[in-house]
């Protein structure tokens, strides 16, 4: 490695010197100022560094040139963050970030298109890239509402085939692809968001194109560390190819955790159509499904790979049978029990009578000021004009009142009398904040809450706080890690996540917000804590007519029967229903309707396995899919070593 150091003329070295004096020089230079600034002495090192250029060694070296002026300038923008007078939030010069990032990027992107070209030319990469097409494209239609769930168990065979059968190169173009096809499919009601944010609608559709990108490597990386086990050396290959399936759901953890969460489209998500074929979640979680999925189509592919004769491979065939057998059986038995019926025991005393109230209000028109008396008035009257029965919780959805509630006193006094009238817990979506100290680089924080008002209780509602924001709608990822980060303004919301689960009394109940709901770690926190229901409010009004309130609808479900936890599900613009703890759909509305929908509501009486080991499997996951990967890597790196 030193010899290789050496290897490079004076000339580079002499160009790396000169960087550095330039990088030193502006960074003396620079101000003092928290946040984001622009300082035209930042672009010196740029300007000290393309008159090299004309040096045939150093065009020779343009590679290394490119990186070691990569590497400079990320390292003194770290220093630009960390050192000086900034509040301790930092700060950073936005010449300094794009002369850091955009020659990398953009010499990057010209090498993924020069490889793209290289393998489009070719036969081989062409006949990759249509079968794993077929495979991912099929599979994206497999996720409710779309008819092809069971048929999951088989898709993926083509793309395993081109796994097994292709050269790594021809495997990763056509997954990468493939990819984009299936995200596409799987994310495109994301532009619906263009009618209705603030931001331009050229940047939500290119972020947009980044977010599909983003989830097509996810791809990519299982397609590459397939290649990688059915490659390493005869010892461990067997093992490696075996637990693969473990590791793809390690894979998806990933997507479950951290300020990237967004855990929408799980490969086990897609036998939401039948009730049968889910009642083995209590046991096996989510990520059990995954693995179902996984090992029957590699199963498949392998013995279609291995055998000459397709007549040999006809018994692969029994895997995917087989899977779908045992699930379709083990979930008719547990449905023909009595206390699975559909809302079993419901008429009964102790259990609540809710109330949801669909307003569908129109997103683009919902955070308008001049509409803002109409959309209250509109929702509560829904709520005096057709809740006419008892009712124990009155539900109206997320953000019901697009305001922050603090700046509303008559709203509040109004939701107060609602509540009394009814004499029912009346839960409200709306909006919060905290002012912070000055100084803070927050002048507010901003919350996604809900507020519980209770009759003849006079005192400000109960609050719960969104904990699970989305990413870069409602805030930008890491912003507490790098402060920084808070003076960009993408057109997101912007807010503050919460920390508590709270558990209403006297049912024992737990709000939710949004996608908060998806996440099987904050259902079972709630458990822990005696929750017996789930209530959650959300607007999927920013969907569009879509499949995505469908597919949110279905993640729910998963939830619902996971942990044996009833829901009372209310959308502003639907899909509103009640689930009960076997999953069964009640009372569910339409898109884009006004409705009110109310009936009792059995507690949770089910306790299933996985609400208990839930959260031990998913850390497990997690630890298994860095200890494969690991493995796999370097089990290639002793087979070439040894080669």
């Amino acid at each position: 490695m030193l010899k290789k150091f050496k290897d490079f003329p004076k000339v580079y070295w002499i160009y790396v010197a000169v960087i550095i004096v330039a990088e030193t020089i502006a960074f003396s230079l620079r101000p003092d100022t928290p946040g984001l600034y622009t300082h035209g002495a930042q672009y010196l090192p740029l300007l000290t560094a393309l008159p090299f250029l004309f040096f045939k060694k150093i065009r020779k070296n343009f590679k290394p040139a490119l990186y070691a002026f990569a590497l400079l300038s990320f390292l003194f923008l770290v220093l630009d963050y960390n050192i000086g007078d900034t509040n301790k939030v930092g700060h950073a010069g936005l010449i300094q970030i794009i002369l850091t990032s955009c020659p990398i990027g953009l010499f990057w992107i010209i090498l993924f298109a020069r490889w793209n070209f290289r393998h489009i030319k070719t036969r081989e990469s062409r006949t990759a890239l249509i079968l794993s097409c077929f495979a991912w494209g099929l599979f994206a239609l497999a996720y409710p509402p779309m008819p092809l769930g069971p048929a999951a168990l088989l898709i993926l065979v083509p793309w395993f085939i081109v796994l097994n059968r292709f050269s790594r190169g021809q495997a990763l173009f056509a997954t990468f692809w493939s990819g984009m096809l299936y995200n596409t499919i799987n994310y495109y009601w994301i532009y619906n968001v263009m009618h209705v944010e603030t931001a331009p609608s050229g940047l939500i559709l290119f972020g947009l194109f980044l977010l599909i990108a983003f989830f097509s490597a996810y791809n990519t990386l299982a397609g590459y560390i397939y290649t990688l086990a059915k490659d390493a050396p005869a010892k461990i290959r067997p093992i490696l190819l075996v637990l693969y399936p473990v590791f793809y759901a390690g894979l998806e953890m990933t997507r479950t955790y951290g300020d990237f969460a967004f855990p929408w489209s799980h490969l086990g998500y897609v036998f939401g159509n039948s009730l049968e074929l889910l009642q083995m979640l209590p046991y096996i979680g989510i990520f059990g499904y995954t693995i179902l999925v996984v090992a029957s189509n590699q199963a498949v592919a392998h013995a279609l790979c291995k055998v000459k004769d397709i007549k040999k491979a006809i018994p692969a065939l029994a895997v995917p049978v087989a899977i779908f057998a045992l699930l379709l059986i083990q979930g008719s038995i547990v449905l023909s029990k009595p206390e699975a019926q559909p809302f079993y025991n419901a008429e009964t005393e102790d259990n609540p009578s809710i109330a949801l109230v669909q307003p569908s209000i129109e997103q683009g028109a919902k955070w308008s000021k001049d509409r803002f008396d109409f959309i209250v008035n509109k929702t509560l009257g829904m709520v005096n004009d057709s809740i006419k029965d008892y009712a124990d919780i009155i539900v109206l959805a997320e953000t019901a009142i697009p305001d922050h509630i603090r700046r509303q006193p008559g709203v509040i006094e109004r939701l107060h009398k609602v509540a009394d009238q009814k004499n029912a817990q009346l839960l409200v979506g709306a909006l919060d904040y905290r002012r912070n100290p000055r100084g803070s680089i927050r002048k507010f924080d901003i919350y996604n809450a809900s507020f519980l008002f209770t009759p003849k209780v006079f005192k400000f509602p109960q609050r719960y706080i969104k904990k699970h924001l989305v990413p870069f709608s409602e805030r930008i990822p890491f912003d507490e890690v790098f402060p920084i980060l808070n003076y960009v303004d993408l057109g997101e919301g912007d807010f503050v996540a919460g920390k508590e689960t709270p558990v209403y009394e006297p049912f024992l109940w737990t709000p939710y917000i949004c996608y908060d709901a998806i996440f099987g770690d904050l259902v079972r926190e709630a458990i822990r804590e005696g929750s017996r229901l789930m209530v959650n409010i959300t607007n999927d009004g920013w969907f569009g007519r879509s499949t995505a309130p469908y597919q949110h609808l279905n993640l729910i479900r998963y939830r619902a029967i996971e942990n044996g936890m009833p829901v009372a599900r209310l959308a502003n613009s639907g899909i509103s229903a009640f689930i009960d703890q076997y999953g069964h759909f009640d009372k569910n509305t339409e898109i884009f309707t006004d409705r009110v929908v109310q009936r009792k509501v059995p507690l949770k009486t089910r306790d299933t396995l996985y609400s208990h080991i839930g959260d031990t499997v998913e850390i497990s996951l997690l630890l298994f899919f860095a200890v494969y990967l690991l493995t796999a890597l370097l089990s290639i790196i002793r087979k070439y070593k040894a080669n």
